[in-house]
């Protein structure tokens, strides 16, 4: 809960990543809330209100998990609506003039993006879930310590500076607001 809103104010981006790791934590806790709480949380040095507070939060994420039904695999709401304001954006920043690095950005992660849904199962992903699902895959293989090639260590250091600018964006248009035209 904690990292989660900081992340959410800060970059965007890392927070939908972390969602969707606090997601596969809680299924890899059965969606368990005592196990998440003896297992997980007590883990954290945290004060006992803190403790409260964070099994709250994942009490409630457990909640909409059964509600959503995604406990085996998928998405919650509020993670497909934040993903769907990121197109949106993306969207908004390629059709506008004013934005010519973002664009210039985009065209250098295309071919990466056009080769990893060629790759993947489903071909008829947005862009920016093709991103976000190629970055969150190897964070998955770097935390189980699993090697990656050179060039997806390339296609991902590029992706990660396209979707870092995008997340920029996103936070300045919820600060300041951007003009599109």
């Amino acid at each position: 809960m904690f990292i989660a809103n900081e992340l959410r104010k800060t970059n965007i981006a890392e927070y939908l990543l972390y969602m969707w790791q606090m997601e596969d934590t809680v299924r890899a806790f059965d969606c368990s809330l005592s196990r998440i709480k003896n297992e997980y949380i007590a883990r954290f040095d945290y004060t006992d209100e803190q403790k409260e507070e964070e099994t709250d939060w994942f009490g409630n994420l457990i909640r909409m998990m059964n509600q959503e039904g995604c406990r085996a695999q998928g998405h919650l709401q509020i993670n497909k609506v934040t993903m769907q304001m990121l197109i949106e954006l993306h969207s908004q920043l390629l059709q506008s003039s004013k934005f010519p690095f973002y664009n210039t950005a985009y065209y250098k992660v295309l071919p990466f993006i056009v080769e990893l849904r060629n790759r993947g199962a489903n071909k008829e992903e947005n862009e920016i879930e093709t991103c976000f699902n190629s970055l969150y895959g190897v964070m998955l293989l770097r935390l189980q310590k699993k090697q990656i090639s050179p060039d997806t260590a390339h296609a991902v250091k590029e992706i990660t500076t396209f979707i870092g600018m995008l997340s920029d964006y996103y936070k300045k248009d919820k600060e300041e607001g951007l003009k599109f035209e």
